[in-house]
């Protein structure tokens, strides 16, 4: 019974050391590695070697902020464009004969002459790319977007898909894949594309919304500086007096004027937070002034051209 119980400890051992209370160790009082020590963990057989395999046509680096692309592109450096969409800027340059083989091809591709550039844009701008960030917990964290050549060695993101990506500029990488085939690429098209995901599958809020810098943007753009107007300097937040030329029935105060000031002809001036009236001897309004920033006039330029283009294609697609 004795020999069997130590054969029964030695195979418990050799399968997870431990298991028992203190683990078994050698003469030099170093811990038996088991079966399960092998498997298990980020430095086990299977995450280490048998998962963790390198995948073609696709990179990795770091992402920085691009808020003047739209918000279904995404910038790409030149350097790992060109490994991505090596093959097809192959096929490229022989199909234009720019090249008589694969060999030449490849030559050109190494130099970096300009026609390289051209056809790479040329591909890119037919071929969505997926953006992944680890960990992926929900199906926003793999998004499509359309690639544009940038300058330097990180990827360019717009802000407003950060949110679904879980993503911030602090140093996070994401990594970029290529869809070969034409169903992949009409997937990624109709079903991944980032402007096409606004709302989360989840609980249906909103997804592609102002966080971090760009509420803090808004507000220095939409902010009044008394100084740089006393300077007579206009700047974003510089003070504005506008005249309303629409409806003036749609303005108005039932609020105190916090000034009246009366002129020579009868008529008077009413002075109100951001608003002044100017009225007759009659009380009619004769025109209204606003006071505004140049940062709040272009802001709602771009809110309404937005709205604009919503409508438009609203119409069109009905």
């Amino acid at each position: 019974m004795c020999q069997e119980k130590l054969v029964q400890e030695a195979v418990d051992t050799l399968f997870d050391n431990g298991i028992r209370g203190q683990p078994m160790r050698d003469g030099h009082n170093k811990v038996y590695k088991s079966f399960s020590d092998i498997i298990e963990g980020k430095e086990g057989r299977f995450r280490e070697t048998l998962l963790g395999k390198r995948v073609d046509y696709s990179g990795r680096s770091v992402i920085v902020v691009g808020p003047s692309l739209s918000l279904h592109r995404c910038g790409l450096p030149r350097e790992i464009a060109i490994e991505l969409f090596q093959t097809f800027v192959i096929r490229g340059l022989i199909r234009q004969h720019f090249a008589s083989n694969i060999g030449v091809a490849k030559s050109k591709i190494r130099e970096k002459e300009p026609v390289v550039w051209e056809i790479l844009q040329d591909v890119m701008q037919g071929h969505p790319v997926l953006l992944n960030r680890a960990p992926t917990l929900h199906r926003l964290g793999i998004q499509a977007f359309q690639p544009i050549l940038v300058e330097g060695h990180a990827i360019c993101l717009h802000p407003l898909v950060c949110k679904g990506f879980n993503a911030d500029f602090d140093g996070d990488q994401m990594a970029v894949h290529v869809p070969l085939s034409l169903e992949a690429q009409a997937e990624a098209r109709l079903l991944m594309f980032s402007h096409t995901n606004l709302l989360s599958p989840a609980i249906g809020d909103p997804i592609s919304v102002p966080t971090q810098d760009m509420l803090i943007g808004l507000y220095v753009l939409t902010s009044g500086n008394r100084r740089a107007y006393r300077q007579k300097r206009i700047h974003l937040d510089s003070p504005l007096w506008l005249r309303w030329r629409l409806d003036q029935r749609v303005i108005t105060s039932r609020e105190a004027p916090i000034e009246v000031h009366y002129q020579s002809l009868g008529t008077y001036h009413e002075i109100y937070g951001h608003l002044l009236i100017v009225r007759s001897i009659k009380k009619e309004i004769l025109c209204i002034y606003l006071r505004t920033t140049v940062g709040h006039i272009s802001l709602y330029r771009e809110i309404e051209e937005a709205i604009q283009g919503f409508f438009r294609a609203c119409s069109y697609g009905t």
